[in-house]
């Protein structure tokens, strides 16, 4: 039986969301034995959900499995699944969708490892008990998109002295009001963590915008950012994960 994974993401412009993509795709159709692994866009660029489900058709597969390759369940989401579901009527291959990737353990455990990493890069040896986190996302109309974000931010909440978080649009706090909580909570170390899944232009350039004046006005002294959550194997195997949940 042949199967194929389709990731549909938001969409962006930069290349180096493609090249992430990309090597999610690559890792796992290896580590999941599928004949084709894909992605697509829901927006911004091509290719399109009806692109990217042709595509994969056109290798004659027996199933597809359509993974939102989302961290909030909000209403990019349920655009997502509902543009695929719409398809089902085109095909005789079975469509199955999984949930997004969101609130799953395996997000706080790689947060907290982005979080060590850009410590040991910098030579910092205090314990995690007396480090401050802030952690940005994106920001949501949805209310469930919040509880996704404070899902990670509770799980690591006993691991370090303050955890706190914001967003970059949309919705409060925003990233100066996150940083005016960091900075009322007199933090020795604060590492700033990018909760995105790509290095797209949010990451690149618009939390920057607002979180360099911040941080000059702020009086913190050792600020440390994470990497965002990348192509990270980790990632590979919460999509796989989600894909087999809804497999079996």
């Amino acid at each position: 039986m042949k199967r194929g994974l389709l990731l549909i993401d938001r969409g962006s412009h930069e290349n180096d969301v493609k090249q992430e993509l990309q090597y999610i795709c690559d890792k796992v159709k290896q580590k999941g034995n599928y004949h084709v692994s894909d992605y697509c866009f829901l927006e911004v660029v091509p290719p399109y959900i009806e692109e990217g489900i042709n595509t994969c058709l056109s290798a004659e597969i027996d199933s597809l499995t359509i993974v939102p390759y989302f961290l909030y369940p909000g209403r990019k989401v349920k655009a997502a699944v509902n543009t695929a579901i719409r398809y089902q009527s085109k095909t005789k291959v079975k469509l199955t969708i999984s949930k997004p990737m969101s609130l799953h353990k395996s997000l706080i455990i790689l947060v907290d490892e982005k979080i060590q990493s850009v410590l040991e890069k910098n030579k910092v040896t205090a314990t995690r008990n007396s480090v401050d986190v802030l952690i940005i996302g994106h920001g949501s109309k949805d209310p469930n998109a919040r509880s996704s974000l404070k899902y990670v931010a509770d799980g690591l909440e006993p691991l370090y002295r303050n955890v706190n978080y914001c967003f970059l649009e949309i919705e409060e706090p925003n990233i100066q009001q996150g940083i005016d909580t960091c900075t009322k909570n007199n933090p020795e170390f604060l590492v700033v963590v990018p909760y995105f899944l790509h290095k797209g232009a949010h990451v690149k350039y618009d939390i920057y915008e607002d979180l360099n004046p911040a941080i000059a006005n702020s009086g913190i002294k050792k600020i440390f950012f994470s990497e965002h959550l990348g192509i990270d194997d980790k990632m590979v195997d919460l999509v796989l994960e989600r894909a087999k949940e809804v497999e079996t």
